[in-house]
């Protein structure tokens, strides 16, 4: 009995050992200066595209809080159908940019300027407007 106590006590100190000496990578977290400069921008957008063979597209974006979005678009004066399209994903930011990446992995990037969003090229340089 004594024996089974002894052998039971060295496997709980083992294992609270090897927790303790667990090297796992440092999670990333974002350090307050990193969130400070993510201002708030707002989830949803609505507004009419340019398009080359239409009269323009009409497009709603929501972002949702679990990192996913839905975008509708809907061709206005289009000669075929369907004229409408729904597209969704996962989305994630930086202090300049939006990255949108859809269910095929194909990424979009835009750029929040005041209440519209700019659609970017992922090359397109920061100080260029």
């Amino acid at each position: 009995m004594v024996k089974k106590a002894i052998v039971t006590a060295m496997a709980v100190i083992s294992l609270f050992t090897l927790m303790g000496c667990n090297n796992r990578a440092e999670v990333d977290t974002l350090s307050p200066a990193q969130a400070a400069e993510l201002k708030p921008m707002p989830q949803s957008w609505r507004g009419v595209l340019p398009c080359a063979d239409c009269e323009g597209i009409e497009t709603s974006l929501f972002l949702e809080k679990d990192g996913t979005w839905v975008m509708n678009e809907r061709y206005l004066g289009a000669r075929e159908e369907p004229s409408s399209f729904a597209s969704y994903g996962t989305w994630a930011r930086t202090a300049d940019k939006l990255v949108l990446t859809d269910s095929k992995g194909e990424k979009s990037y835009y750029r929040a300027k005041g209440d519209a969003l700019e659609m970017r090229n992922q090359h397109t340089p920061r100080n260029r407007s």
